[in-house]
């Protein structure tokens, strides 16, 4: 697999680069984000992702690991091919696909030409858990108000309230209202229980 490349910039264009390693021009796909990012024709390094199927063999290049990370994360969900991706992070910056997906925002994945409903869907639900991992994104949904939601669900338990009922309340609580305390979301919870 080609990791990355590194030498001259010699062609740019908005879906596409040329880059010249030691004699060789490889033909680099991009998202608008990684062109954005990219310097004028200079000496550059990109990230790789290589695509080989059995008609072709397609380079995909990312300005930064982490865009790299969220492209594989997404051509590994049913249904979403490479040029999906890549379409995906021209129309969102890596970070919003991985807020949009940590905090379960099918409308924003679904604001993206070429997918519906139930493909943003299956992309949240394939990438949720993973998004959280690899990306050590537990802040988003699960920050501070982790602890806080926690104890609240312990509360609930307590109380007699089922987990998996009180789970879906209390992230509907924290969602609206990320900073919420422990005894906020409960109070918030038991009227909506």
């Amino acid at each position: 697999m080609i990791t990355h490349i590194e030498g001259k910039l010699v062609e740019k264009n908005p879906t596409d680069i040329v880059i010249d390693c030691n004699g060789v021009g490889y033909f680099i796909n991009v998202s608008l984000h990684t062109f954005s990012q990219l310097p004028a024709l200079e000496n550059i390094k990109v990230f790789t992702h290589l695509q080989v199927r059995e008609d072709a063999h397609t380079l995909y290049g990312f300005y930064e690991k982490a865009e790299r990370e969220i492209f594989r994360l997404l051509v590994s969900v049913s249904g979403v091919g490479a040029s999906t991706a890549r379409t995906m992070l021209s129309s969102l910056t890596p970070e919003q696909v991985k807020d949009a997906i940590a905090t379960e925002d099918a409308a924003v994945i679904q604001s993206v030409k070429g997918i519906g409903t139930k493909t943003a869907q299956r992309v949240i639900l394939d990438l949720k858990d993973k998004v959280l991992k690899v990306e050590g994104l537990a802040g988003i949904s699960t920050s501070s108000s982790n602890t806080n939601k926690n104890e609240a669900l312990s509360a609930l338990e307590t109380l007699g309230f089922a987990r998996k009922q009180s789970e879906k309340v209390c992230e509907k609580i924290i969602k609206q209202n990320p900073q919420a305390t422990a005894e906020e979301i409960i109070k918030q919870a038991l009227k909506n229980l």
